[in-house]
């Protein structure tokens, strides 16, 4: 099969398939007539090896407890060192529902209640609620914004928060959203620094690493020297092939003491993680759907380039961040002179949901995040009826 344009701009009827994105929202709004721009996941269908692992599972008519173990993370391990170029073994890998789930396991065994944790935001919003849920409390270093809109790690305030002890662990989003960045090696290296300095354990979120366009690419945590003492790097393939409903992740730690805590704390808590359709698709994700991934990517960078290009000319106040990775656009608004509420109630008037910035932290006030995965003729609806109260 030919993982073409013609493939991705045929996209996939969602509507009642009980997804958050297509059925959540015409629940929520009433609105039918509303195009779904916001949660982080794609409208296209799953590579077809994936289809046809679950259709495997399903023709064994019956499915009672099931064997969880070297021969996925194998495929995982395997998937990262040809993809990625990263060198991890099966023995460094617990599997986990979800990332969230990891991220939330990784800070109850590797800080104390109390504890501050170092987030740059504005950043995925699990991260704010998954220290404050457990006891911890947010340190923030707001990234920065350059002249070019890109935008950065404040290396000097994030090292100021750690050497007065504020902050006893560091959780960075890697690449990150909403900002779209692709952290280069002298970023990670630094970050990796910081935290050895300080000796502080650093969680990175790498479930968009395979959303990185040319000519970045991504550098996993795991591959910065110096990390293996300290980091624990979480994944999916949720994101990348859009199989997130159900339910299968990674955490990822070459320290084994660190790696021992997080299985206790999953032990104490009875997370599992070993569902039988969710293991088959997971490992035909990473064994058989490169060239659905190439495709894809492909087709990404066109959406990306085409919805630049759009709103230059016709909501030339709208400030496009850069982007680097993630399918997820980060636009600054505030030019317009609207409030955030104004902003918000405008953009739904004109039946385009999109996720507001503040999700992300204050910082997001007056900005806006676009999911741009999605075929062409549903982006260009999208940003043609954006157009008609942002431009």
């Amino acid at each position: 099969m030919e993982f073409d344009k013609a493939y991705f701009d045929a996209g996939i009827d969602r509507v009642g398939t009980e997804c958050e994105k297509w059925d959540g929202m015409i629940e929520e709004t009433g609105d039918a007539d509303m195009l779904p721009m916001w949660v982080a996941d794609m409208d296209f269908p799953s590579a077809p090896a994936i289809a046809k692992a679950l259709e495997g599972v399903l023709s064994w008519g019956t499915w009672g407890y099931t064997i969880a173990g070297e021969k996925d993370a194998a495929a995982l391990c395997a998937y990262w060192a040809r993809r990625h170029g990263v060198q991890f073994s099966p023995d460094a890998v617990l599997m986990s529902p979800c990332v969230v789930t990891g991220m939330r396991v990784a800070l109850r065994a590797l800080t104390k209640e109390g504890d501050g944790v170092l987030i740059n935001p504005p950043v995925y919003g699990p991260f704010f609620q998954s220290i404050k849920a457990n006891n911890r409390r947010v340190v923030e270093s707001p990234l920065v914004r350059g002249a070019d809109g890109r935008f950065a790690m404040n290396l000097a305030e994030m090292e100021e928060k750690l050497a007065s002890g504020e902050a006893k662990a560091v959780m960075i989003c890697s690449p990150h959203n909403p900002v779209g960045r692709s952290w280069d090696e002298n970023e990670l290296s630094a970050v990796v620094g910081l935290c050895a300095r300080f000796d502080v354990p650093l969680i990175c979120d790498e479930i968009h690493a395979d959303f990185v366009y040319a000519p970045k690419k991504h550098h996993c945590i795991l591959s910065v020297p110096g990390a293996q003492d300290r980091a624990v790097m979480l994944c999916a393939a949720s994101k990348t092939f859009n199989v997130a409903g159900l339910q299968q992740s990674s955490i990822v730690c070459k320290n084994p003491e660190m790696l021992e805590a997080m299985r206790s704390e999953m032990e104490a808590a009875g997370v599992r993680s070993g569902n039988a359709f969710a293991l088959a698709a997971t490992r035909a994700a990473y064994t058989d759907c490169d060239a659905w991934l190439d495709g894809l990517m492909a087709y990404l960078a066109d959406n990306r380039d085409f919805a630049v290009k759009y709103m230059a000319e016709h909501m030339p106040r709208v400030r496009v961040t850069p982007l680097e990775a993630t399918y997820l656009m980060w636009l600054d608004c505030t030019a317009l002179g609207m409030t955030h509420s104004e902003l918000m109630e405008k953009i739904a008037a004109a039946h385009v949901k999109v996720t507001e910035g503040t999700f992300f932290g204050a910082q997001g006030e007056g900005f806006i995040r676009l999911n741009i995965g999605c075929p062409r003729a549903q982006l260009a609806l999208a940003l043609e009826r954006m157009a008609t109260v942002l431009g």
